[in-house]
């Protein structure tokens, strides 16, 4: 029988790469209109596809406005296929709202043009994540053409149905060799070309008699003749194979319609045997990667619930600048640029993207605190503070802040006058900076104007915040005097609170006593340093390589003691080799001092770290942090972005393979992975779960006494480089580019933090804890005298709000993953997920009757109403790694 072969013309294309995307833009403009014109004036030519991101549209149209309405046409034809995405995300560093986001901008754009190609299509992510399945069938995509982290030897043919991590099911259609593989042929020797490689195994893996043959490849243009060319094809191919130009859906649709036996394929793909996935991209410009870490948190647990609670009090919900701040996040997501696998100049534009998301969200944030403080009845004192929780349960914590305060002794009361206990941790006189700039609309009107303003930073238990909502406390000024701080005490090393007792080994590790079971953790908190002989893809070993430890290292240790907070400092001198060719002398000859803070805060169950390290001098090398957790087990858990996942702690079948047969491989199997908040070792009676606040990247090293491995950062020169220990062979990218900027010579600071669990982890709560932990409380300062340099003045409004306010709240046994106003601009919805193993059930208490519960999916479309009673509402059971987007309307 005659195969049919579907030339599937398509481009390719990287915002930005070792170029940037401006440059990209200028060569888009070029080639896009070309394809614009040949679509319309060559009937024979068919379709193109605009490599499934609308954001290459929108670059475009911002250039060519003129050309919208030839554009719409082409795409309502189905000549130039458009989305799913925004731009091609990476799967695994994306969190799940980013995830959402993209898709949402990406169908929205090419609707508005058209219509978008509901085909989940990612050719050059570096794997699939294992969310992905949930997440497309949520949008309606039960269609995806992917390449990267799929192994040959588990998808032996192209067309399979892959199972995600919660059970959810997509047809796959593999592209067997990759996108680019008609990009550049030889049409010297047509008449064989589908009988070598790589279009012999194409053939061979295909289930049906319907063949794939993706013509494009990076940043290609157009082939001007490709119909004269599938002419060419046909006449040298015209008793086996019969060549036409088509599109993804058309070449999907035939394939179903032959009803192929189609195998399932279950779990997370980054399988880099037969294509390159560079597992340990994850930790590539360690101070990019912090900014991603921090703004993906704080747009969805802190923004858009702040947001939708000021859209309840009356305030115009930002629609226009969430879309804007998440594709500025999507820009960044695209997969070489989240990698940040790119050149100097590109991270500096991928920062400065993050910069300003970063401050448009808190000033977003800052505006609507300001709004809903301000209309809340306070008519005692002249200087309030509003805590507010922005997560669906009631929290108790001690809240680090820096307030503006006309003494240096005060007390904070509650509105029912509560005294509310705190400490200070510094003061500074700040008067002539902040009475020098107040600003009053109506200079003659009388407000409280101190005679001096000091900025301190001080710890304050406000006591039980409720659930999604707020709180009012007031700030009183009583009569100044002289504060004793708390002194570092040198004599020290030990500090504690309810949950643990940590001391200060003669090696500078620490010993970790888990008072609730008892449990000892001995030798803790190592910091690893070693050579880094890779490049932007791929950490690799020195070629020949010296490991120091932070044991090996003179330190001090300081101490400090609080009512509510303990602090341990430890400054190590830590001595390295300045790079690799010193390194693999084994001379140390370069100073990296690195301070290590320990907090332990009253009634908490994070340790919080904050690791300073003075990088200026040294080059081409890593740190990490190591954990031992004196457990016996065989695999990790890490939470991925709905959900869960069991990783073996290593890939022992893989490794044999590639020690007898290194040259079939294109990486090494490493157990290096990544996270979307925290990784834990369990056993039935307890665990252990580190939360990194910047890079993500970790690995778990042995079975017994299993030591968890932290990658704080690690350092490179070169954008590519050839014949690495874990990736031999040819350059990733290029090799020409040197990354100096990538050696990150300056001083760096990572957070992160370490609790420890009395079960195993499917009996715990920790995924809420996490959540609870990246969810700080906000507490928004308000008195007339700071309006002017620390805010905008505004005018007065009139105070209708009470002193406490609760939305909802739920039992917090789902886990939250954002609380966000609905599209359709009438009511809410709260997106949840299992992060447990086993079924999990909810309920919701509201705190007026809502009008409509219901179940949507992501395109916000009706999957089930839900019964309300007497304010409550009891959601559906929901299995491992499910999520469930509740929507309800007032």
């Amino acid at each position: 029988m005659i195969k049919k072969v579907f030339v599937v013309p398509h481009t390719h294309w990287d915002r930005e790469w070792f170029f940037t995307s401006e440059r990209a833009k200028a060569y888009l403009i070029k080639d896009l209109k070309d394809v614009i014109d040949h679509l319309e004036k060559n009937e024979k030519y068919g379709s193109f596809l605009l490599d499934g991101q609308t954001s290459l549209i929108e670059d475009y149209l911002s250039w060519r406005p003129q050309d919208i309405e030839r554009v719409k046409k082409l795409v309502k034809e189905k000549k130039l296929f458009l989305g799913p995405w925004y731009t091609q995300t990476d799967q695994f560093m994306a969190s799940g709202e980013s995830i959402i986001n993209n898709l949402r901008i990406g169908t929205s754009a090419a609707s508005n043009l058209g219509g978008y190609m509901n085909v989940a299509y990612v050719p050059d992510s570096f794997g699939q994540e294992s969310s992905l399945p949930q997440i497309y069938s949520s949008f309606g995509i039960k269609d995806a053409v992917l390449y990267r982290g799929f192994s040959m030897a588990d998808t032996k043919k192209s067309e399979f149905i892959w199972q995600g991590e919660d059970g959810s099911r997509i047809n796959v259609f593999r592209m067997a060799c990759g996108y680019f593989i008609g990009g550049v042929i030889d049409e010297n020797k047509l008449s064989a070309l589908m009988k070598t490689e790589p279009f012999k195994t194409v053939v061979q893996q295909a289930t049906t008699n319907n063949i794939l043959f993706p013509n494009g490849s990076d940043m290609a243009p157009l082939r001007h003749d490709l119909p004269d060319l599938i002419t060419k094809l046909n006449d040298a191919n015209e008793k086996e194979y019969r060549f036409k130009v088509a599109s993804l859906p058309e070449y999907i649709a035939a394939v179903k319609k032959d009803k192929p036996d189609m195998a399932v394929v279950r779990g997370e793909q980054d399988c880099g045997k037969d294509m390159r996935v560079h597992k340990s991209i994850y930790s590539s410009r360690a101070d990019i990667k912090k900014l991603n870490t921090e703004l993906q948190n704080y747009l969805t647990n802190i923004v858009q619930p702040v947001l939708s609670m000021g859209s309840y009090f009356g305030l115009n919900y930002p629609f226009a600048a969430i879309k804007s701040l998440w594709q500025k996040m999507g820009k960044n997501a695209a997969h070489d640029s989240m990698g940040n696998c790119v050149s100097d100049r590109v991270n500096n534009a991928i920062k400065m993207r993050y910069l300003e998301v970063k401050d448009t969200a808190e000033s977003l944030v800052d505006s609507t605190l300001r709004f809903i403080s301000t209309h809340i009845k306070s008519e005692k004192y002249p200087i309030t503070l509003t805590v507010f929780n922005t997560l669906p349960f009631v929290r108790d914590k001690v809240i680090n802040k820096t307030l503006y305060i006309p003494s240096r002794n005060f007390k904070i009361v509650d509105y029912e006058n509560n005294e509310i206990a705190y400490e200070i941790n510094s003061i500074k006189d700040n008067t002539n900076l902040i009475k020098g700039a107040t600003i009053q609309l109506n200079p003659g009107e009388n407000i409280y104007t101190p005679k001096k303003v000091y900025c301190i930073n001080l710890n304050i238990d406000f006591g039980e915040i409720p659930p999604y909502g707020y709180k009012q406390f007031y700030l009183i000024p009583l009569e100044d005097k002289e504060i004793e701080l708390n002194e570092l005490a040198i004599a020290d090393t030990k500090i504690e609170n309810e949950y643990y007792q940590i001391s200060v080994n003669t090696d500078g590790s620490l010993n970790i006593l888990d008072k609730l079971n008892k449990k000892l953790y001995l030798n803790q908190v190592i910091l690893e340093e070693n050579g880094d002989g890779g490049d932007s893809y791929n950490y690799s070993p020195a070629k020949k390589d010296l490991i120091i430890y932070s044991t090996s290292q003179k330190h001090q240790v300081q101490v400090s003691h609080g009512k509510l907070q303990d602090k341990l400092i430890i400054l190590f001198n830590y001595m390295v080799p300045k790079n690799l060719e010193m390194r693999s002398q084994g001379i140390t000859d370069t100073k990296m001092p690195v301070k290590m803070v320990v907090k332990l805060t009253k009634s908490a169950k994070m340790i919080k770290f904050k690791v300073q390290v003075d990088n200026t001098k040294p080059l081409s090398h890593r740190l990490c942090v190591d954990f031992a957790s004196q457990l016996d087990t065989n695999f990790s858990i890490a939470d991925i972005q709905f959900g869960t996942i069991k990783r073996p702690l290593a890939k022992e079948e893989d490794l044999a393979d590639w020690a007898q047969n290194q040259e079939k491989w294109q990486e090494k199997p490493i157990s290096i992975n990544t996270m979307q908040s925290f990784v834990c070792l369990s056993n039935a009676k307890r665990n252990i779960a580190v939360i990194p606040q910047a890079v993500r990247e970790y690995e778990c090293l042995g079975k017994k006494d299993s030591v968890i491995r932290l990658t704080l950062f690690r350092t490179f020169g070169m954008l590519g480089k050839s014949d690495l220990l874990y990736r031999p062979g040819r350059a990733s990218g290029d090799e020409t580019v040197p990354t100096p900027d990538a050696q990150l010579n300056h001083k760096l600071e990572f957070k992160f933090a370490l609790t420890t669990g009395q079960s195993s982890y499917d009996q715990s709560n920790l995924a809420n804890e996490v959540k609870d932990y990246e969810s700080p409380l906000q507490v928004y300062e308000y008195a007339e005298f700071l309006n002017g340099r620390l805010t905008f003045p505004l005018n007065p409004c009139r105070q209708f709000l009470e002193p406490e306010f609760s939305l909802f709240k739920t039992e917090n046994k789902l886990t939250v993953s954002t609380i966000e106003r609905s599209r359709s601009g009438l009511g809410y919805c709260l997106r949840l997920y299992n992060p447990k193993f086993h079924q999990v059930s909810e309920q919701i208490t509201f705190a007026k009757q809502p009008k409509i519960v219901q179940l949507v999916d992501l395109r916000e479309r009706i999957l089930q109403d839900l019964k309300i009673k007497n304010k409550q509402v009891i959601l559906p059971k929901i299995g491992h790694a499910k999520f469930m987007t509740i929507y309800f309307e007032f």
